[in-house]
């Protein structure tokens, strides 16, 4: 009885040469992209709320599930603190979780400046808002994102009530007028002012969302 055996065939000199044409051509179709100095902000400006959101969730992982903003001063929390015009202490709690001030400044936010640490942080340091109703048990729900958010109104003691029957937009322009917004789940999307009203806060469960600007 013969045996009988499979013939591998690899790949002929052709075969390899248009794999390679096709790399180049990708290769420089996205190399201009990824070098534009706002598509390079955006990725920094994502990244900087996903690791926002990992840390409100280790937090909460320490605090029986919940963020700092439903926490006691007195145990820890940021509770008595969240309508309060510097925001800037929402975020202090998290120094331990997230590490460095410079998460908290979005590059292409050339009004903020990061801190050179968290105990001399102000709002000056801050480029992003907390939702301060949000819980890690609604991931729907509006946990940080770009700062210049609004619905006409003006703040009162830094905090400002999103309802959906509002006209809540961006106010200024980043990332090309896509904005990021950071979810309680961990989430970050990038979204228009149009979408932050229609897909965002009408999927948060709630008629009003409160976030505190800095």
């Amino acid at each position: 009885m013969k045996t009988s055996f499979k013939k591998h065939r690899g790949l002929t000199l052709i075969e390899i040469l248009v794999i390679i044409a096709i790399l180049v051509l990708l290769a420089a179709f996205l190399l201009p992209i990824l070098a534009r100095p706002k598509y390079r902000s955006h990725i920094s400006c994502v990244n900087n709320l996903k690791q926002v959101g990992l840390s409100f969730r280790i937090w909460a992982g320490d605090n029986n599930g919940n963020y700092p903003m439903h926490v006691s001063t007195n145990l820890g929390g940021t509770m008595e603190l969240a309508e309060n015009p510097k925001a800037f202490r929402l975020f202090q709690v998290l120094s331990n979780e997230l590490g460095t001030t410079r998460a908290l400044v979005c590059p292409q936010d050339k009004s903020r400046s990061h801190s050179s640490n968290f105990h001399k942080m102000s709002n000056l340091n801050i480029s992003y808002f907390v939702g301060i109703d949000a819980e890690e048990t609604n991931g729907t729900m509006l946990l940080s994102g770009d700062q210049y958010i609004t619905n006409g109104l003006v703040p009162k003691n830094g905090t400002l009530n999103l309802t959906t029957n509002q006209n809540v937009h961006w106010s200024q322009e980043l990332h090309a007028g896509k904005n990021n917004v950071g979810l309680a789940d961990g989430s970050v999307q990038q979204v228009s002012s149009k979408l932050l009203r229609k897909e965002i806060l009408a999927k948060t469960g709630f008629a009003t969302n409160r976030i505190v600007l800095p």
